[in-house]
Parts: C-alpha cells; sequence; structure tokens
C-alpha cells in the first residue's frame, strides 16, 4: 500500500497515511483553497514588511516583503500558509517571493475511487478521527487528551487516573500521535502532569523526539509539566477546521449520503447545516450526479449539528 491515499469528496479531499489497519497521519484539504507550495502569478499591492500581493482575486500576506518589487508590479508568489478556516476568517493566507528553490515537497498521494464498494478510510478509522475533530478529545488509557485550537497555540492538556509519571509519558506519546494524526503545525502547548526528577522528563521529551518526524523545535519539559513544540503550519489542522463547525458538518453529512444507496434523497439536519447547503449549490450539484438523484434540504431544530441524516423521497 502506498504512503497516502486520498479520496476527493465534494467540498473536501481527505488524505491518509494508514500503519497497521489504522491512520497515523490525515490531512482535510478543503476545494478552492491554494494549496501550500504552490506557485502563483500575483501582482503587489502593498510594499513594506509585510506586503500584500493578490493572485487569482485573493489576498497573500509576505511577511518578508517583496525586496524589489514596486507596488503594482507583477511578480511569482510561492504559498506558504493556506487560509485558516474558523474563528479568524479575516486572518490572510501567507505567501513569500518564489525563488525556484524547493519548498514543501510536492505531496503526492493515490487516489481512490469514491465512492467505491470499499470504504478504506472508514475502515482506518475515518469515523472516530472526524469525532475527535469535532469533541476535541482523545482517549488515552488511563486518561485522555484535550485539543483546544487557540489564535496563538493549539494547547493540549493531559489528564486521567494513572501515576503522575506514567500518565505524563504516555499522555506525551499520545499528544504527538494525535498531532501527527490531525496535521497539527504551528505552536503547539502540551501540558502534562508534573514530574519530578530531571531524568523523568527528558525521557517524555525523548518520546516526543522518537514519534515526531523533523523539521520541529521543542522546548525541555519544565518542572510544571509543561513542554512546547513548533512544527511548521500550512495549513488548518483537523480540530481547527471543526471549529468552523456548520461547514464542517455539512461536508461530513456529504460524505455519509453519497456511500449510502443512490435515488432522490432529502437531507435532514441542524438549520445551520442547511445554511451551509443552502448556500453551496454547488456541492448539492455535485451530490445528485453521484447519487443519481435529486436532493432536497430539509431543516430539522431538534437534530445535533453533526446528526443530519439522509432519507430516500
Amino acid at each position: 500500500m502506498p504512503d497516502w491515499l486520498i479520496e476527493r469528496g465534494i467540498g473536501e479531499s481527505r488524505a491518509v497515511r494508514i500503519e497497521n489497519g489504522g491512520i497515523v497521519e490525515a490531512r482535510i484539504l478543503l476545494d478552492g483553497i491554494a494549496r501550500a507550495g504552490s506557485i502563483l502569478g500575483a501582482r503587489l499591492m502593498k510594499v513594506g514588511v509585510p506586503a500584500v500581493a493578490v493572485a487569482d482575486g485573493q489576498e497573500f500576506l509576505l511577511p518578508k516583503g517583496a525586496p524589489g518589487v514596486t507596488q503594482g508590479a507583477t511578480l511569482t508568489i510561492e504559498v506558504t500558509r493556506e487560509t485558516i478556516p474558523g474563528a479568524e476568517p479575516w486572518k490572510r493566507p501567507l505567501a513569500c517571493v518564489a525563488t525556484g528553490d524547493a519548498g514543501e515537497p510536492a505531496f503526492e498521494a493515490q487516489p481512490l475511487t469514491f465512492p467505491s464498494p470499499t470504504d478504506l478510510l472508514g475502515e482506518a478509522g475515518w469515523d472516530d478521527l472526524v469525532e475527535e475533530a469535532r469533541r476535541g478529545i482523545v482517549r488515552l488509557n488511563g486518561g485522555g487528551l484535550r485539543v483546544s485550537p487557540t489564535p496563538a497555540m493549539t494547547l493540549i492538556d493531559v489528564d486521567g487516573y494513572l501515576p503522575a509519571g506514567e500518565l505524563a509519558l504516555a499522555g506525551a506519546r499520545a499528544a504527538a500521535r494525535t498531532i501527527l494524526r490531525h496535521d497539527i503545525g504551528g505552536s503547539i502547548g502540551i501540558d502534562l502532569p508534573t514530574v519530578s526528577g530531571k531524568l523523568q522528563r527528558q525521557a517524555i521529551g525523548e518520546a516526543v523526539d522518537a514519534i515526531l518526524p523533523q523539521p520541529f523545535e521543542r522546548t525541555a519539559v519544565n518542572g510544571f509539566g509543561f513542554l512546547q513544540i513548533v512544527r511548521p503550519r500550512r495549513r488548518a489542522s483537523l480540530f481547527e477546521l471543526a471549529t468552523d463547525r456548520a461547514a464542517f458538518e455539512a461536508r461530513a453529512l456529504l460524505r455519509r449520503v453519497v456511500r449510502e444507496a443512490s435515488g432522490s434523497k432529502q437531507l435532514n439536519a441542524h438549520p445551520v447545516v442547511i445554511a451551509v447547503l443552502e448556500r453551496r449549490t454547488d456541492w448539492i450539484e455535485a451530490l445528485e450526479r453521484q447519487i443519481g438523484g435529486s436532493v432536497t434540504l430539509r431543516a430539522e431544530p431538534s437534530l445535533p449539528i453533526h446528526a443530519g441524516y439522509a432519507e430516500k423521497r
């Protein structure tokens, strides 16, 4: 099996890397967003540091500026961080002046037929992954992780009933695996139980190093059990995507519906999810093509936001 598999759905593509039957890395790639590593022709709209360029109708912030380029001139940029949806829609994607040097390696994955008789993502635990993202909770034997995206960093709180040293080590390993599974980048803070002794804190840091691939930087575990990690942040994590809850649940509903029996259907969902689908007529048209029938929408205020379903018409 290749390293990465990708399922191109409606509104998003879902990429996973599977080991021993489970998902060890995942990405949700939203449609209509310039991918990190993309090379685009742009026009410089604001000089200075940072500078602002426009490409394909989208503004990009250039934190290092564009030396030697005058306002209004054309230039070539490389996307370094994609649009981050959710709590801060005003944040612009980031880019730099393209130099021709290799940036992020091209993402290569084997495409999956979607829908197909065999749900490889589902068999590997996709639904559990989505549930972790929407709840912000990752289970751990003897405890659990609470993951909270904030504007400054993603915070991972480790709690449980194991002895402090054992829980801190298990929690650090689980946090590192969660960072990979949910594509968390940027600044990450892990709050572990307080442990005493330099050797024990050092072992916790080494456990993280053994799981997370480079590039990343980290601090030592301090006396209060706090560990900070900084990784490249090229796109939104699954937890960040889930903060844009209505759109997140609308796309999840579409994946479920496509995998069900074909034919005309009515989608029943919470009003905020229906509102997203009403705005995205292109999603509904794509769904109609895939299921071979018409689609109608019905808002049900009593439904939980994640509990939308389809019924045949």
